[in-house]
């Protein structure tokens, strides 16, 4: 039975609309199964920084571990919905303490690979992929570190010159959002060598065009038939270790309904159980 854990966490997020993950959130558990669904509680105030050079780092500390312990007491793999994408350093962390080995299929427009020092923002969402590989403030890290090597990075196009930089220099696998195939994803996968598979969709990857409730729109984005796609084959292709569908930022509660198809479709790609010669169909199951 596929499990959810939802974590409306939004002190991550450097956006200006940072609290309408929340509306987001909340919008997608209403159309999970809710014997299926677990809610971690994120702490209601900013937080501090505590000398790391990350905004609010003390709620982000205190969500991980809220977070963390939501997720040890389910054997199954676990859909995480966020919340802005630092909600993946619990998630992800939890995957990798149970199979070091997975590769981790990083489907956003943003890389998340910069470090306390070099990122413009001070936010936690631009550096979680980073610290997921081990490179970050104590505190915000995974207990086991993912080889960068098994970080694939698919539909990111707005990087920064620190975040090239770092993908030139640890052979980081990237596949473009320009005329992005499952079969490209599938074999930039196989090259890492690893048999699980953890998906983490950003919202954002999509283009503009296909999705609007995303606080930082880059243009060029994945079309939702390609996303679907990949997912699919990934699934198909890999064992599942578990995934996170963040960044779900509405311009208000009424205009959530606007994307929550979209949203429920990815939803639904993830969770269902691979069928040879199966076509990717809407719905989620539980």
């Amino acid at each position: 039975m596929t499990k959810f854990v939802v974590v409306p966490q939004w002190q991550g997020s450097g956006s200006s609309r940072a609290m309408q993950l929340i509306d987001g959130a909340e919008a997608i558990r209403g159309d999970l199964p809710t014997a299926a669904t677990t809610l971690v509680f994120v702490p209601a105030e900013a937080g501090e920084a505590l000398d790391t050079d990350i905004r609010r780092a003390s709620s982000l500390i205190t969500t991980a571990e809220l977070q963390r312990q939501a997720i040890a007491g389910i054997t199954d793999p676990v859909i995480t919905i966020g919340g802005d994408c630092g909600v993946e350093l619990a998630s992800v962390g939890e995957a990798l303490r149970r199979d070091p080995g997975i590769a981790v299929v990083w489907f956003d427009a943003h890389g998340n690979l910069n470090t306390p020092l070099s990122s413009p923002s001070g936010s936690f969402s631009d550096m979680v992929a980073r610290a997921l590989t081990g490179e970050g403030a104590a505190g915000l890290l995974p207990q086991v570190p993912l080889d960068p090597a098994h970080l694939v990075l698919v539909g990111v196009r707005d990087l920064d010159d620190a975040e090239l930089a770092h993908v030139e220099e640890r052979s980081i696998p990237m596949v473009s959002s320009v005329m992005t195939s499952a079969a490209e994803v599938v074999a930039a996968v196989e090259s890492t060598g690893a048999e699980r598979v953890y998906l983490h969709v950003d919202v954002d990857v999509l283009d503009p065009s296909v999705i609007a409730g995303v606080s930082s729109a880059v243009p060029f984005g994945l079309e939702l038939s390609t996303l679907l796609d990949c997912i699919t084959e990934l699934r198909a292709r890999f064992g599942f270790a578990g995934a996170g569908v963040t960044g779900f930022s509405p311009g208000s509660p009424d205009a959530a309904s606007d994307d929550l198809g979209t949203i429920l479709r990815i939803i639904g790609a993830i969770s269902r159980e691979p069928r040879s010669s199966t076509p990717t169909t809407t719905g989620i199951t539980s």
